[in-house]
């Protein structure tokens, strides 16, 4: 499974080009040309990363929700990772002309299980005694449009009010309540609204359809405001498409209009305009904290300038996806942040600290391509024939004299936020059919995993056999699949296994480590002195964040990955001496801080892939690694590799002196689970949870407001822990209640008293609802009726209302988990789950998976 990207321009027909200042567009923003890049990701829960890189260089997302089913479980957990980035989205309601369709219970929703309150743009226009969906409401331009003719979705027609009036009073009725909600919700957050409420006699329906808009995109980008429009249609028969994609170029921002992207330029951490290399004799790059070099414009250094000027930097991009195409040999979909990179560029890849030249350059129009000359600020493309890049790698365009030795520093060691990668949980063995295929299957794997970082090959030592990970069954499944058939690999593939992991019990002792032997057939030889203890664990074992107190130190570089830390140390160097002064002194000629700080740490990360006792990667670790550079740099000698080395058998030796002193446990993979079914077959499913597979039910919901607060998606993994504060925010909202959102009527549902309750209200105050509303929230997904009424709830039988479990339970227990839980509910049961955290297995527990390992079970 792999995302789309297409290119188009919309509105496809308008001739005019936007302004070069994009704050001088009119209001519409979509009556001038503009040029989209869109991207359309896989929505299943195996398939997260693909999710994860793709949010990573948008500027705004479209969530479209399936106008019968609602807000479902693994919405919300794709709604929380665009919270990561902070990515203002606005939200397509689709296949309302499919019956069961409830548009007022999909609008409630967003607000009680997304906790963003819902802008109604749109309200559907159902017509006849069978409520055929034929158009939609303007709520922002006071218009009727109606679909006609065939699908194709190019006969509108447009109606006023005061034509719809005569036509369907109803409906011309519920526009201007819904006119009066979306400007009242808009007018607690955005003061110019409200002006210009006052400006027009208080009079919510003579306010310009351009200030609402204005108002929209105000609030849209105040993440306080927690506003996200709310569109509807259905895209089969293309009703809604237009005015979808006119909302998109009004409202979503511009990659002007997004903040600057946060880089690494050396030891300091800044945010990088889109701008700063436009100006080709200087740059413009803004502090975020920490020391660094800076240059002004005009190429004049300041008092922390770098030894040259960037002044043969041509663009920047981050490569976010390597596709291996069968007649176009390997495509590196890159986003360029700053300056352009052209065709036959030389690109430097800061991460591999590589350069490469980019020969041909694609724009994408899903699988056809057409080849440009170009990539500008802002856009997405193509580039071929790149043979080292991979995912999360930083690209500079540059020239110069000599193109193989990079830009200068600190320009070299620039690098763009990386894409967070989640830790695998399943893995699989692979053994080729005969030596000969062996080095094919090694260049497939490798190929492979340049496509999709989130799985990871490993080499057991002492079998020997190949591991292969992933996210999931299915993750795995599609990859074996890709090296079969499309690579052409010859080899047996192993059966799907749990990737457990291992953690200490005690520290260690600290332990030097002198390294001294030829790498590649140069002498390396570096020292250094290491020691592992595990990561405190609270009461709920959640891991807590290690103090911070050396925050800022020079000295120290800690890294967290794969829910292990590792920190770096400085020692031995003389106080009376600036920092600067002392490391450039005794530091290598070869070898920057930066570069230093990199390969000792890596070196501790890959002694971490083997636990001492049963070869499991650790989890929960803290490794410190000190290294005194007047005793343990020897020179020209002491190269990155030897450096990488000396931590790495340093840390080897203090994992088995921990191990030796104290022992070690396993952990197993712990999934957040969400399970949906019907009433009736409720509880075998909570005794198979609960008994059979040693699960913790957390929570049983059938209300929607519930289900938003009863169970936290934050993943308590310390190796997301970049992403788990900034998840936890939209956690830390207040719930909201469903009977203070506006949503229109339902054709069958009865629920236009309670609405009409609400907005004869909200004219004067904030809102009020009937009390009915309450119930809203029970109506099930597969009936025609969805109602606010408790009459119409209780049209479905109670056997056959959709109850949801929120568990956890042990991932070994979930493997093969779908068919079981089919043959529970009859085929109506369903469920998702993500990864947790890892956590300590029993004794006995540990006792049987190990003899089963064994082979002994």
């Amino acid at each position: 499974m792999r995302i789309g990207a297409v290119t188009f321009q919309w509105p496809p027909a308008a001739s005019a080009q936007a302004p070069e200042d994009d704050k001088e567009l009119p209001w519409p923003r979509s009556t001038v040309n503009h040029v989209i890049n869109l991207i359309d990701t896989p929505g299943h829960a195996d398939f997260t990363f693909e999710v994860l890189r793709s949010l990573r260089i948008l500027d705004g997302a479209v969530c479209i929700l399936d106008g019968v089913a609602g807000v479902e479980a693994q919405t919300e957990k794709v709604w929380r990772q665009a919270s990561v980035y902070n990515i203002p989205r606005i939200i397509f309601v689709n296949k309302l002309d499919r019956d069961g369709a409830a548009y007022n219970r999909t609008v409630k929703e967003i607000g009680t299980r997304l906790l963003h309150w819902p802008a109604v743009c749109q309200i559907p226009w159902w017509q006849g005694a069978n409520a055929r969906f034929v158009g939609l409401g303007d709520v922002v331009g006071l218009r009727a449009l109606k679909w006609e003719g065939s699908q194709d979705g190019r006969a509108i027609t447009a109606y006023t009010t005061q034509q719809l009036q005569a036509i369907d009073s109803k409906l011309a009725d519920e526009l201007r309540k819904a006119r009066i909600a979306l400007v009242e919700l808009l007018s607690g957050h955005d003061e110019k609204l409200v002006e210009s409420y006052f400006d027009h006699n208080e009079d919510h329906l003579t306010i310009p359809p351009s200030e609402i808009l204005a108002s929209l995109w105000r609030c849209l980008r105040n993440r306080e405001a927690r506003i996200v429009p709310v569109l509807a249609g259905a895209s089969f028969k293309n009703i809604g498409v237009q005015p979808l994609l006119d909302t998109v170029v009004d409202l979503l921002p511009d990659p002007n209009e997004r903040e600057h992207m946060e880089v690494e330029l050396g030891t300091s951490k800044r945010r990088l305009k889109a701008q700063f290399l436009e100006n080709l004799a200087g740059s413009e790059i803004d502090e975020a904290g920490g020391k660094g070099h800076s240059v002004t414009r005009g190429g004049t250094k300041s008092k922390k300038s770098a030894d040259a000027p960037n002044a043969n930097i041509e663009g920047c991009g981050l490569a976010f996806k390597v596709v291996s195409d069968a007649r176009r040999g390997v495509l590196v979909y890159v986003r360029v942040y700053s300056g352009t990179i052209r065709r036959n560029a030389m690109l430097f890849n800061t991460n591999l600290q590589m350069p490469e030249r980019a020969h041909r350059l694609l724009r994408m129009y899903a699988s056809d391509a057409e080849e440009v000359a170009e990539i500008s600020t802002g856009q997405i493309g193509v580039i071929c024939g790149l043979h080292q890049a991979r995912t999360g790698d930083t690209l500079i365009a540059f020239s110069g004299v000599n193109p193989q030795k990079g830009p200068h520093q600190p320009w070299n060691d620039l690098r763009l936020q990386a894409i967070d990668v989640p830790p695998p949980v399943f893995f699989t063995s692979i053994v080729p059919h005969s030596l000969g295929a062996e080095k094919h299957l090694r260049e497939a794997l490798a190929l492979l995993l340049r496509e999709d970082p989130s799985l990871q090959v490993s080499v057991d030592e002492e079998s020997g056999q190949t591991l292969l990970s992933g996210m999931g069954e299915l993750h795995l499944e599609i990859a074996r699949d890709r090296l079969v058939k499309d690579f052409k690999a010859k080899a047996e593939i192993g059966n799907i296994e749990i990737g457990y992991r291992e953690v200490l019990l005690g520290a260690s002792s600290s332990t030097r480590y002198v390294f001294d032997s030829d790498i590649a057939g140069k002498k390396g030889k570096a020292a250094c002195e290491v020691s592992v203890q595990p990561l405190s664990l609270s009461l709920d074992g959640e891991e807590k964040a290690p103090s911070d107190t050396e925050a800022g130190d020079q000295g120290v570089h800690t890294i967290h990955r794969d829910g292990n830390i590792v920190d770096v140390r400085i020692r031995g160097l003389d106080d009376q001496i600036p920092f600067e002064k002392a490391i450039r002194t005794l530091l290598p000629p070869h070898a920057s801080l930066l570069s230093l700080f990199t390969s000792l740490a890596n070196g501790a990360l890959a002694a971490l892939v083997r636990g001492p006792k049963h070869s499991f990667p650790m989890h929960s670790t803290r490794v410190t690694v000190n290294i005194n550079l007047a005793q343990d740099v020897f020179g020209a000698d002491s190269t990155l590799g030897a450096l990488a080395s000396a931590a790495r058998q340093g840390t080897r030796a203090a994992l088995k002196d921990a191990a030796a002193s104290s022992g070690t446990s396993l952990m197993e993979p712990v999934m957040k689970v969400v399970i949906s079914t019907d009433e009736a077959s409720l509880g075998p499913v909570f005794q198979d949870i609960s008994s059979a597979r040693g699960g913790h039910v957390l929570s049983l919901d059938d209300a929607v407001e519930d289900s938003s607060t009863s169970f936290p998606a934050t993943s308590h993994d310390p190796s997301q822990d970049t992403s788990t504060s900034q998840i936890s925010r939209d956690e830390d909202f207040p719930s909201i209640n469903p009977e203070q959102i506006y949503a229109p009527p339902d054709p069958f549902g009865g629920s236009s008293s309670s609405n009409n309750n609400y907005t004869t209200n909200n004219t004067s105050t904030s809102t009020s609802s009937n009390n009915n509303n309450n119930n809203n929230t029970t109506t099930t997904t597969n009936t025609i009726s969805n109602s606010s009424s408790i009459h119409s709830a209780n049209q479905s039988p109670p056997s056959s209302r959709p109850r949801t479990i929120h568990a956890r339970v042990p991932l070994k227990e979930m493997v093969g988990y779908l068919r079981h839980l089919r043959s529970l509910t009859a085929g109506r049961g369903s469920f998702i789950m993500s990864v947790d955290r890892f956590e300590k297995m029993s004794t006995v527990r540990e006792r049987k998976t190990l003899a089963a390992l064994r082979g002994e079970l």
